[in-house]
């Protein structure tokens, strides 16, 4: 029996009705999510969608040299594995565990059929498209116009908004990958911020102090990323 209490902490499951939620009973999954774990690879062929709970995900664009940078980042927000229902079995990004956690999936094939139901479950996976694509689109002009400092800061806001603590376990060298820079530079950024009392970090761990501290430090890629989210999903439930 699927756990709805805990599903719901899904804010994309939470908006379905409960005729949605009986429908797919049966289909969804709870799924461990452990730091680092890959839930498709570029250029493969995705088999299932995920919902995280607890759990935060980066989707990461790569290279042909093995270089990586984040493209987005996906929570209790939202689903992975958007390129299924939009017209794509496979994609040119790789998704990875950033924060471990917890989630549902789902066979592709089942959402496919939801989808192309063409009721309220398009609509609302559609609006969730254009906020992730606007999230992307804003970290192109972050990382082309913004310093490295004020990335940082956005990019902790952003895993902040989809945690229910105010830490985070990861290494500098796993931050720095996502944000395509030298480990070094990372160091430094977050030296700074703890100096000043925003952060703590400790052996893996980024406690943040200060979040509005935080939040003026940041760029206002943030904020127009947040204000996208809640223009297109503020819908409690869909009809």
């Amino acid at each position: 029996m699927i756990p709805w209490i805990g599903a719901k902490k899904n804010q994309l499951l939470a908006a379905l009705s409960e005729v949605e939620l009986e429908r797919w009973r049966s289909q969804l999954e709870v799924v461990e999510m452990p730091l680092g774990q890959v839930l498709y690879e570029s250029g493969g062929v995705l088999e299932y969608v995920y919902f995280p709970t607890s759990a935060i995900v980066s989707i990461l664009y790569v290279l042909e040299n093995g270089s990586t940078a984040e493209i987005a980042v996906v929570g209790n927000e939202g689903i992975i594995g958007i390129s299924l229902f939009i017209g794509g079995e496979s994609t040119c990004s790789r998704a990875v565990v950033q924060s471990a956690g917890h989630g549902f999936r789902m066979p592709e094939k089942i959402l496919n059929d939801e989808f192309y139901r063409s009721g309220p479950v398009l609509q609302l996976l559609l609006r969730y498209t254009q906020a992730l694509i606007a999230q992307m689109a804003q970290t192109a002009i972050c990382n082309r116009h913004h310093t490295l400092s004020q990335q940082l800061c956005r990019w902790l806001l952003l895993s902040l908004d989809r945690l229910e603590a105010n830490e985070l376990v990861i290494t500098q060298e796993l931050i720095a990958n996502m944000l395509g820079v030298r480990r070094e530079t990372v160091t430094e950024s977050a030296h700074k911020l703890q100096n000043e009392g925003v952060i703590k970090y400790v052996r893996g761990r980024i406690t943040v102090l200060d979040r509005h501290g935080l939040e003026q430090r940041s760029c206002e890629c943030y904020g127009v990323v947040k204000r996208e989210y809640e223009r297109l999903l503020s819908t409690k439930t869909v009809a």
